[in-house]
């Protein structure tokens, strides 16, 4: 879109930009095609555009023949675009993007987020695209400069914060471009940058507790000039012997650590469960579910030997279902979404115990729990019969952070659509649960908690 094109559009909608919204729009034809270029866009994808304004960016968009979707704050630009591109391939949202539920994006593709980002709201529209509920996997957003360079700095520099250690756990960010202000109208008063993220791979980083992780990053750079030790409040008396470990002197600053001390020092000082899960013992069973032993979790599921799990189904007083996403550490389904709460059953525990001490371990809270239906042991459900319980709570929950990455209530409809789209998103067993789910002719959520 040029110059005139936008000058035009603007007064033919009697549009004034608003500095409230931070309305600068793109008018370099050629920048908005190596922007959106660095979408490298494939048939299956949902683009997300954050703040299409008059559609500098979604007309290029648009020609990729992608599915997409713009959130635009403004209802007057929101109008406009809905009736330029009415049933098109893009589709328009008048909605506020940071207030945008990310659940909704799940089961639709590939998810890309890309926008101008106005600079008054830039950190909370990064915060809810990037969160582990999000199933965002590439981010390419144009920023204020001074933001960028935050975002993409490295410890020891002034720009290195508490937000830069935060995200970077999770995220490969570079700052790509540079932008003058002179490609904007109107023209900014500070220099943009062109950002790119991409979740780390598996193993880049260790697990570690993200909640103490994000109050020991909260703690050091809340006075930056002070030496780390004098923040670290209640874990202060074991900083000595976590500064040798980590190779640093005990007069450290919080931002001469790297992202990998961090993650370091956090599981120094909160250490994951390290229990041996090889050296669990669980019921060997015969083909009727009758116990015929006692065998190490690693010989039975390597010999394929029949054992029990539980899996829960915790919904809401509303009605929607709890899904927890597994952690990317886990050795099996890693990143998947899964049942509520879920795992084997002990030696010498019963089924009801077992679904019990799971929801107890996994979600931090004690429900009332009914069985609800037993699937066979088969190879789809790695050799095990699996107790299946219902439960209402509403939360919160205290998640396990060696077990889960995230969860959150869906309504069930939204669900059951999701994994017909999606099955790979989900493990093996939920999607048999979920199968279960939606062959039965009466809902099995409601808003009693049974007795």
């Amino acid at each position: 879109m040029t110059l005139n094109e936008i000058q035009t559009r603007l007064r033919a909608l009697e549009v004034r930009p608003s500095k409230g919204l931070g309305q600068n729009f793109l008018h370099d034809q050629n920048l908005a095609r190596w922007f959106v270029d660095r979408l490298e866009a494939q048939p299956g994808d949902l683009l997300v555009e954050i703040g299409p304004g008059l559609g500098s960016l979604t007309e290029v968009i648009e020609k990729t023949g992608v599915r997409a979707l713009a959130i635009e704050r403004d209802s007057r630009l929101a109008a406009f675009l809905a009736e330029r591109y009415a049933g098109g391939s893009v589709e328009i949202r008048h909605e506020d993007a940071t207030r945008f539920d990310v659940r909704e994006l799940w089961g639709k593709g590939r998810v890309k987020v890309i926008g101008n980002l106005p600079y008054s709201v830039s950190t909370p529209l990064i915060d809810r695209f990037t969160s582990a509920l999000s199933p965002a996997c590439l981010l390419v957003l144009g920023l204020q400069k001074e933001l960028a360079d935050r975002l993409g700095a490295g410890p020891g520099t002034s720009d290195y914060g508490a937000m830069t250690v935060r995200l970077q756990r999770r995220w490969n960010i570079r700052v790509v471009k540079r932008l003058p202000a002179s490609v904007f109208l109107p023209r900014p008063n500070v220099e943009s940058a062109i950002v790119e993220m991409r979740p780390r791979l598996r193993g880049e980083f260790p697990p570690c507790d993200a909640e103490l992780f994000g109050e020991l990053v909260r703690r050091g750079f809340s006075e930056r000039r002070k030496q780390f030790h004098k923040l670290l409040g209640p874990y202060r008396s074991a900083w000595p012997a976590a500064a040798e470990r980590l190779g640093v002197p005990e007069t450290t600053r919080a931002e001469a650590l790297s992202v990998a001390q961090w993650i370091d020092l956090t599981n120094l000082l909160g250490p994951l469960p390290t229990a041996q899960k090889d050296e669990e013992i669980f019921p060997w069973v015969d083909e009727e579910d009758r116990v015929i032993g006692e065998r190490p979790r690693r010989e039975v599921h390597v010999n394929n030997l029949r054992h029990r799990a539980v899996h829960m189904l915790i919904f809401n007083t509303s009605g929607e279902l709890f899904l927890q996403k597994r952690s990317p550490w886990k050795d099996m389904s890693p990143s998947l979404w899964d049942s509520s709460a879920a795992g084997h059953v002990d030696a010498g525990e019963e089924y009801d115990a077992a679904a019990v001490r799971e929801i107890r371990e996994e979600l931090g809270v004690d429900v009332n729990l009914e069985p609800l239906f037993k699937l066979p042991s088969i190879p789809a459900t790695a050799w095990e019969f699996i107790q299946v319980y219902r439960g209402v709570h509403d939360g919160p929950f205290q998640l396990a952070p060696a077990e889960i990455e995230t969860g959150a209530f869906f309504p069930v409809a939204r669900v059951l659509e999701w994994a017909a789209a999606s099955p790979e998103d989900f493990t093996p067993v939920c999607r048999l649960v979920l199968d279960w789910l939606r062959a039965q002719p009466i809902p099995v959520h409601g808003v009693s908690s049974p007795s």
